[in-house]
């Protein structure tokens, strides 16, 4: 079934657009279904169970951590985690350099956006990531590399309001054409994420079916 799903969504999928396949709450051999199909891009959201499956599965997985991730726990994965989309604070940066450092590594990541119109999500302003981004103190964080944003819409059946929420998106990432990932669209609405200019989409559901958190 993994694999079926799979063949599907990437069949409608442009080859342009990055498919990740969120993968948190599943067992290793589901995975594994996906990788023996071709799928090398896997999200997590919660650093123990990332680290887990990183050490039990192959190593040529492109690990993301999609998750809202703490400064403390950035260590653990700064061995090995290809792209970290969820970095909503400078502080968060300099943690992740710091560790990377550390590795004696560059870890891509990417700024997280708040677009929605829900108090749940996390985010910058893009006045805040403006900021960042033009900031003297970015340009000594040597061992981090921000490849563009990601952002959430809001959680809602108006296909009008999370269009508009992804055009605003799209639109403020014109300032910055050197920053090309745009990770935005799920299981609900990576159709019309797609039409509004993301190049990588995070899907659980569709492929793996429903998430079981009695874990």
């Amino acid at each position: 079934m993994v694999q079926e799903q799979l063949k599907k969504i990437l069949s409608e999928i442009p080859k342009e657009v990055t498919l990740v396949a969120v993968s948190k709450t599943k067992p290793s051999q589901l995975i594994l279904e996906a990788y023996n199909a071709g799928q090398r891009d896997f999200g997590e959201n919660y650093v123990q169970e990332l680290v887990d499956k990183a050490t039990q599965l192959p190593k040529d997985i492109r690990w993301h951590f999609i998750g809202h991730l703490q400064s403390n726990k950035v260590k653990y994965i700064a061995p090995f985690v290809y792209l970290i989309h969820g970095v909503d604070s400078f502080n968060l940066l300099k943690e992740i350099n710091k560790q990377a450092h550390k590795q004696n590594r560059v870890i891509n990541c990417l700024l997280q956006l708040y677009i929605a119109k829900e108090e749940t999500k996390f985010g910058l302003s893009f006045n805040e990531a403006t900021e960042i981004l033009q900031s003297n103190a970015l340009k000594e964080l040597n061992h981090i590399c921000i490849k563009g944003f990601m952002a959430m819409a809001s959680n809602t059946d108006n296909s009008s309001q999370i269009i508009q929420e992804f055009k605003s998106l799209k639109q403020f990432s014109l300032q910055f054409p050197e920053l090309s990932i745009l990770s935005f669209g799920m299981s609900s609405d990576y159709t019309l994420a797609i039409q509004e200019g993301s190049t990588m989409i995070r899907i659980g559901s569709h492929i793996f079916g429903t998430r079981n958190y009695t874990k």
